[in-house]
């Protein structure tokens, strides 16, 4: 098993090559919290941390051709699994949970471990480190910092309602009060108060 892990993790690393909002290091951290998440509610590691390897190997081809990563995903996570004979009854579970980790896919995470994996992606996608992929990602996209604003108001902040298990809740809380401090900050250096000596300038009475 140890060495199938290690073929899938290589698999991933060398499909996800390039840097960007949803590189190789994005679905490393995702692994980790799997790992830590999925010990705590006695998730089969078996299933989920071949999905969270997985969860994201398409995503530079759905840029490239508008098909969904979540379901290349899964079809090539489903190809390479079955080439290397892993367990078919853990191959089932691994598909789904790629195919329902996305936010806007709309497939109810149905097992544990597609669970967990929802909760890790989402997670990765809040606090400092969510931030910083928010401004990445509006860059790669062309846009500036309007524009992650508006996905952090509009998506982010709402991450917080959809965990599943109680492992992820605390994370989800702490890094979601991140966010709501970090808008209220940025708020008040992009629309500063203006003070009445500020606006009609320093007073010269006394010199």
């Amino acid at each position: 098993m140890n060495e199938q892990m290690a073929l899938m993790r290589e698999h991933v690393r060398t499909a996800l090559q390039g840097s960007g909002s949803h590189g190789f290091d994005h679905t490393a951290r995702v692994v980790r919290l799997c790992e830590v998440i999925g010990a705590s509610e006695g998730a089969d590691m078996a299933v989920l941390i071949p999905a969270a390897l997985f969860h994201d190997i398409a995503r530079s081809l759905e840029e490239e051709t508008g098909v969904p990563h979540e379901e290349e995903g899964a079809r090539v996570a489903e190809t390479l699994l079955r080439s290397i004979h892993y367990p078919e009854d853990r191959v089932v579970g691994i598909v789904h949970a790629i195919r329902a980790h996305r936010y806007s896919a709309g497939i109810a995470p149905g097992t544990l471990e597609a669970q967990v994996l929802v909760d890790a992606d989402n997670l990765d996608a809040m606090g400092a480190v969510g931030i910083a992929r928010t401004f990445l990602q509006a860059g790669e996209r062309g846009g500036g910092t309007p524009d992650a604003i508006d996905h952090i108001r509009e998506k982010l902040l709402n991450l917080k309602s959809r965990v599943y298990t109680e492992s992820a809740r605390s994370i989800a809380e702490e890094r979601h009060a991140f966010l709501t401090t970090f808008l209220e900050t940025l708020d008040g250096e992009m629309h500063p108060c203006t003070s009445p000596a500020a606006a009609t300038g320093p007073d010269r009475s006394a010199q």
